[in-house]
């Protein structure tokens, strides 16, 4: 299984801060996946800052092994209490899952998070670990076993008491009750829904409960997903033994999921050794890049270097809606879980500067910032091979 997750978050309407804050980390390594929701006491930037500490502890405690229903103990003991309104500075939302499916969720004052399978909720038993310093205070310990094809959905109360108090239907807000009623029709309709559009779709329907379609409080949702793994394989340069050429291009011929070429030469390469023909497409949103490609049996083609560089720049930029070709690249790997980068190792003589050594190749040098830079903001999983 891969874990699909997704965050939306929405500022109270007077506010020009979250008072909630979201912190996940994936450790590729170990198939683990880290996430907290912690919504401050109020909202604005006090607020924010509360919430970024709790979160940014419980993730830390979580990721150094510490076991999350200790980690969730600590820092449930050391948050203050108001002393005029008697309620938790922070409250919070965490869980922990492996690609496995074994589940870990410890809230403490947040709504209770819903296991949706299909449209079917399920109610997972928990135990309850008490304060010692703090007597109202309690978290909600849950373990258990998530199967193919289920869904946590976390959220702040922005979304359950989205309409609180106005006339009409939504007096008593939105509630668990009508937030599982909106998630059933959701999810009839749309099965697949990947978790940052489903999360995405719970605050603007939170939002739009609210009087006037303005939100009252922050509103925060995320969402994670157990599902069956979208691969993409980028090839990029040509193998540095040309009599590898045919074996290479037999492994990206074979890969089941979507295949991207990027390099004129390893296109050329792939199109000789397949015996396919490479069409040339009349991009008119290009701009500056060289234009797309086209080849049965290949979901985009572009040109190298450049293309990458760029696509490179766009991420760490978060300009995310370019139509060129290296936008329309980022866009078949931001949808994608699993990036497999196949980087040949011959020296393109118009990408190389002879200053650096075979180590500082251009091309494997975006190759490998582009990779870290999905992982770490991105959450996805990605596997760089250089042969």
């Amino acid at each position: 299984m891969f874990t699909d997750i997704g965050c939306a978050r929405l500022k109270k309407y007077d506010q020009n801060a979250f008072g909630d804050y979201f912190a996940s980390k994936r450790i590729a390594e170990q198939g683990r996946l880290i996430a907290v929701l912690s919504d401050g006491l109020g909202s604005g930037i006090k607020a924010n800052i509360l919430a970024c500490m709790t979160a940014t502890m419980l993730l830390r405690f979580v990721e150094e092994d510490r076991e999350i229903k200790k980690a969730a103990e600590i820092v449930m003991n050391s948050l203050p209490v108001c002393r005029i309104r008697g309620i938790s500075y922070a409250t919070f939302s965490a869980v922990e899952c492996d690609d496995e499916g074994h589940v870990r969720v410890v809230e403490e004052g947040n709504p209770d998070f819903l296991w949706l399978r299909g449209d079917l909720i399920i109610k997972p038993g928990y135990n309850v670990i008490r304060s010692t310093a703090f007597n109202d205070r309690q978290l909600k310990v849950y373990q258990f076993q998530a199967e193919l094809g289920d869904r946590l959905l976390f959220c702040s109360d922005g979304v359950t008491q989205a309409g609180l108090g106005q006339e009409g239907r939504w007096r008593a807000g939105l509630r668990r009750e009508g937030l599982s009623d909106m998630l059933r029709l959701v999810l009839k309709s749309r099965k697949d829904i990947a978790s940052a559009d489903l999360a995405r779709y719970v605050v603007q329907r939170a939002q739009a409960v609210d009087q006037d379609g303005l939100a009252r409080d922050d509103i925060s949702s995320f969402v994670v997903y157990f599902r069956t793994p979208r691969q993409v394989l980028v090839f990029t340069g040509a193998p540095f033994d040309e009599s590898r050429d045919a074996h290479y291009a037999g492994i990206f011929d074979r890969f089941e999921g979507r295949k991207i070429v990027c390099g004129g030469t390893t296109a050329n390469l792939l199109a000789r050794e397949l015996g396919r023909t490479i069409t040339v497409r009349d991009d008119p949103a290009g701009g500056h890049l060289p234009p797309i490609a086209s080849m049965p049996g290949v979901d985009l083609i572009t040109e190298g270097a450049v293309t990458l560089t760029r696509a490179l720049e766009y991420l760490e930029k978060d300009e995310l809606e370019r139509a060129d070709a290296a936008g329309q690249l980022l866009d078949f790997l931001l949808k994608s879980d699993l990036i497999h980068f196949m980087v040949g190792s011959k020296i393109n003589q118009a990408n190389f500067d002879p200053s650096q050594t075979v180590e500082l190749d251009i091309r494997r040098n975006i190759v490998n910032r582009l990779a870290e830079a999905l992982q770490r903001k991105f959450l996805k999983k990605t596997h760089v091979r250089h042969f």
